[in-house]
């Protein structure tokens, strides 16, 4: 898969570039970054360097993930990343994992929100995902807050999923699909009986 852009009223999701090794260093300073998500602890410049210029670009080669920066259209400042990760779109799952950081300057504005539907738009409608993923470890209530706005249903709790800081930590779990958001599903589904 080739990078591309999208295009939110205030946002354009892009692909990386070099001069971004800065501004992604810069944002994963706030320690709630490494707290909640994958990224390396202390945070180094070449963590930002290996990011933007070999994670990214080999994610979209290798069709493992699609990640984008989320620039602000009138002057271009990063305010987070936004992407699809567990890609499994070759077989009949069809599914992805959305994921997401905000810089910490400009959380509480709804750039995540906005971001997140886009990018979900363009799965379910170019990529043909039928199953949108969202994981979180417990009392990630920022996450849970956008993948809820997205209208994510959370399914439970997964015991001991993440593996954080020589830690197993318990993860939130939540789904979204297609037909959530009122468009067709190639793939009928059907679902199980309900617990009364």
């Amino acid at each position: 898969m080739e990078p591309l852009i999208l295009n939110t009223p205030r946002l354009v999701l892009r692909p990386f570039e070099t001069s971004d090794v800065d501004a992604v260093f810069a944002a994963c300073q706030d320690p709630d970054i490494p707290r909640w998500t994958n990224v390396p602890s202390p945070y180094l410049r070449e963590h930002a360097q290996n990011f933007v210029t070999e994670m990214v670009p080999n994610g979209w080669r290798d069709n493992t993930s699609y990640s984008l920066a989320v620039v602000t259209k009138d002057d271009g400042v990063l305010v987070g990343a936004m992407g699809l990760v567990r890609l499994e779109l070759a077989g009949p799952e069809r599914q992805a994992e959305i994921g997401y950081w905000t810089v910490k300057e400009h959380r509480g504005r709804g750039y995540t929100v906005e971001a997140a539907r886009r990018m979900i738009d363009w799965a379910f409608g170019e990529l043909g995902v039928e199953r949108m993923e969202w994981y979180a470890e417990v009392g990630n209530e920022g996450s849970w807050a956008v993948a809820r706005s997205l209208g994510f249903q959370r399914e439970g709790t997964l015991r001991a999923r993440i593996p954080h800081a020589g830690t197993r930590r318990d993860s939130w779990i939540g789904s979204l699909l297609p037909s959530d958001l009122g468009l067709p599903t190639p793939t009928p589904y059907l679902p199980g009986p309900q617990p009364s």
